[in-house]
C-alpha cells in the first residue's frame, strides 16, 4: 500500500529511516541538521517557517520525502522572491503563506526529492513534483517554490508545470592539489600575489589560526561560535538572526561529527571565526569578528578552507551566497537551478517572461566568469561543462502543464 503524507516535523521520523533517504546527499538533509534547526527554536512558532515534511510509505517503508515548509514570508530562502510578492499584492493576490521544499537558512544545492536506494527515482521524482502541485491547489495557497535543486529534480518539476530560475554562485574546487602552494600556483601571477600580501599581513598583526572539527571541537566553543555569529547580525543593516543559542547548542550535541570551525586568535584571544559543515565537501556558513583587522575576512573564511579542503582531501568549497571578490580568488561561478509553480495565472505568466529574460543574463555572466577566470590557465573542461549545463534552455511554458 502507498501512502503519502504530511508530518509535523522532521524529529516525528526516526533518524535512522530519514537518514537513509540522505545517503552521500549534502549534510544539510540529515536528520541531525533539519531537527536542529526545529528543536533550536529557528523554525516554527511565530518564525514565519512551518515544518511539513512530504514523506511516502511503501508497505510501510519510508521510500521517499521532501523538506517542505509552509512560508509566512521570504526570508532566509536566498532565492528572492520579494518583487514576485509585491506583483501579487498589487494584483490582489494573496502571496503568503505558501509552500518551500528547501533547508532552512542555507543556500546550498542538494536533493530536494529524496529517494530511497535502490528505488525508481525518476518515478518518485514525478509522484513528488504532482504530490507538490496538488497540496499548493488543494489548499489555494499562491505556490510552490523548490530551491536549489539537483538537475533531475528540476526536469521533474518542469513537467510538472513549474517554472525554472538560473543563479550562480562562486565555488572553488580542489584540483589534487598538494598543498596551499599548489592552489596558489594555479592562480595567476596578480591574483597569487595578491593572496600571499594578504597572509602576511595577518601573521604580521598576531593572528593565528586553528581549524578544529568533530571532537576536536570542545563543548566551551559553541557559545563562542555563536556570539561569533551575532557580531555580523548585529553589525550589519542587512542582518538578520535566524539561530538561536539552543540552536547551536542542538548542533553541538548531535551534529559535532559534521562541524568545522576556524578560530582566529591574537595573543591568545578568539577575535573572528566561521562555523563550517563539511561531508565530502566543505560548506562555509555563518562568520564573524570581535575585532575589525585588515584582511581578517579573506583569511579566515577563504584562505583556512581551502587550506583544509586540501589537507582533508575534501573536493570543493562553497562558501556561501554572493561575493564576485570570491572570483579574484579562483572560486568560479557556478550554476544554480531553483522551480517555482505559481496557481494564479496572471502571476504565472508574468514570472514566466521575468524568468525567461533572467535566464539569459545569468548565463552570460556565468560563462563570462568561465572564459575569464582567475586561474593561471583557463580550464577548457570546465568552460565545456558550464557551456553544457546552460545550453538545454529550460521549460518556461506560462501556463504550466493542464
Amino acid at each position: 500500500m502507498l501512502k503519502i503524507e504530511l508530518l509535523d516535523a522532521v524529529s516525528d521520523v526516526p533518524r535512522e529511516e530519514w537518514n537513509a533517504l540522505t545517503a552521500d546527499a549534502s549534510p544539510f538533509l540529515e536528520w541531525e541538521w533539519l531537527t536542529s534547526l526545529e528543536e533550536g527554536g529557528a523554525l516554527g512558532g511565530e518564525s514565519g517557517w512551518s515544518p511539513k515534511p512530504l514523506v511516502a510509505r511503501e508497505e510501510g517503508r519510508l521510500v521517499a520525502a521532501c523538506p517542505l515548509y509552509v512560508k509566512g514570508h521570504s526570508e532566509g530562502e536566498f532565492v528572492f522572491d520579494w518583487g514576485w510578492a509585491d506583483a501579487a499584492y498589487r494584483a490582489g493576490i494573496e502571496y503568503y503563506p505558501k509552500l518551500l521544499v528547501g533547508v532552512p537558512f542555507t543556500p546550498v544545492t542538494g536533493s530536494r526529492m529524496l529517494t530511497a536506494p535502490g528505488g525508481d527515482r525518476e518515478v518518485w521524482l514525478g509522484r513528488l513534483a504532482s504530490a507538490l502541485r496538488e497540496l499548493c491547489d488543494a489548499n489555494d495557497l499562491s505556490g510552490v517554490h523548490v530551491n536549489f535543486c539537483l538537475d533531475d529534480e528540476r526536469e521533474a518539476l518542469e513537467t510538472a508545470g513549474f517554472l525554472t530560475r538560473l543563479g550562480f554562485q562562486y565555488h572553488w574546487r580542489n584540483e589534487d592539489f598538494g598543498d596551499f602552494e599548489g592552489y596558489l600556483a594555479s592562480l595567476r601571477s596578480k591574483r597569487r600575489n595578491q593572496v600571499r600580501r594578504e597572509r602576511r599581513e595577518l601573521t604580521a598583526q598576531d593572528v593565528t589560526l586553528r581549524v578544529l572539527t568533530g571532537d576536536e571541537i570542545t563543548e566551551d566553543m559553541i557559545p563562542v561560535m555563536y556570539r561569533i555569529y551575532l557580531t555580523t547580525i548585529r553589525t550589519n543593516p542587512w542582518g538578520r538572526q535566524y539561530l538561536t543559542e539552543e540552536t547551536f547548542r542542538a548542533l553541538g550535541e548531535r551534529f559535532r561529527h559534521r562541524l568545522c570551525f576556524v578560530v582566529a586568535e591574537q595573543r591568545g584571544e578568539v577575535i573572528a571565526g566561521t562555523l563550517n559543515v563539511q561531508k565530502q565537501e566543505l560548506y562555509g556558513r555563518y562568520w564573524g569578528a570581535f575585532k575589525p583587522l585588515r584582511h581578517l575576512h579573506f583569511n579566515v573564511c577563504y584562505y583556512a578552507g581551502i587550506e583544509h579542503c586540501i589537507e582533508a582531501g575534501l573536493s570543493r568549497f562553497e562558501p556561501g551566497a554572493g561575493g564576485s571578490y570570491k572570483q579574484l580568488r579562483g572560486f568560479d561561478a557556478s550554476p544554480t537551478w531553483s522551480c517555482h509553480y505559481l496557481a494564479d495565472g496572471r502571476l504565472r505568466e508574468a514570472v514566466a517572461r521575468f524568468l525567461e529574460e533572467e535566464r539569459a543574463d545569468a548565463g552570460r555572466t556565468i560563462e563570462w566568469y568561465a572564459e575569464n577566470t582567475s586561474l593561471r590557465r583557463g580550464d577548457p573542461a570546465r568552460l565545456e561543462e558550464v557551456r553544457r549545463r546552460l545550453s538545454r534552455s529550460p521549460g518556461s511554458t506560462p501556463g504550466g502543464r493542464t
